[in-house]
C-alpha cells in the first residue's frame, strides 16, 4: 500500500512547512489528486489517520479534490481525457499520448491554527 508511504511524506511535508510559517496544528488538508497518480480514495483516509497520529496534523480532516487526466496524441493532434496510463489515442489508436494533466498528487489548501 503506496498510501501509507505517501501519507508518512506528506506528514513530514506539512512539519517543515509548520516550521518554516510557524503554525502549531493541521485542522483540514486539500490534496489535488489526478487518475494517474495511483491512489485509491479509502485506501489514502486511512493511511492519512494512520501517519497522521502524534503529529500536527492528528484529527485533521482530508479532502481529496479529483482532477481529470488530459492527454494530446502526437501523432494525430487529438485532445483526449485519461484515466491510466499507456492508453491508446481513441481517434487514430496510436499509443504516443503525451499527458498534460492527470499524474497530480499535491497539497492545494490546508487549514491550520
Amino acid at each position: 500500500m503506496h498510501e501509507l508511504s505517501l501519507c508518512r511524506s506528506l506528514i513530514e511535508l506539512l512539519q517543515e512547512q509548520a516550521e518554516q510559517h510557524r503554525f502549531t496544528r493541521v485542522k483540514q488538508l486539500w490534496l489535488e489528486v489526478g487518475p494517474l497518480a495511483a491512489v485509491v480514495p479509502e485506501a489514502m483516509q486511512f493511511a492519512f489517520e494512520a501517519a497522521s497520529r502524534g503529529s500536527l496534523a492528528e484529527g485533521a480532516r482530508l479532502h481529496l479534490v479529483e482532477l481529470p487526466g488530459e492527454a494530446h496524441c502526437q501523432a494525430c493532434g487529438f485532445e483526449t481525457s485519461i484515466s491510466q496510463w499507456y492508453q491508446a489515442c481513441p481517434r487514430c489508436g496510436e499509443y504516443q499520448l503525451k499527458v498534460l494533466s492527470g499524474d497530480e498528487l499535491q497539497i492545494r489548501e490546508l487549514e491550520v491554527e
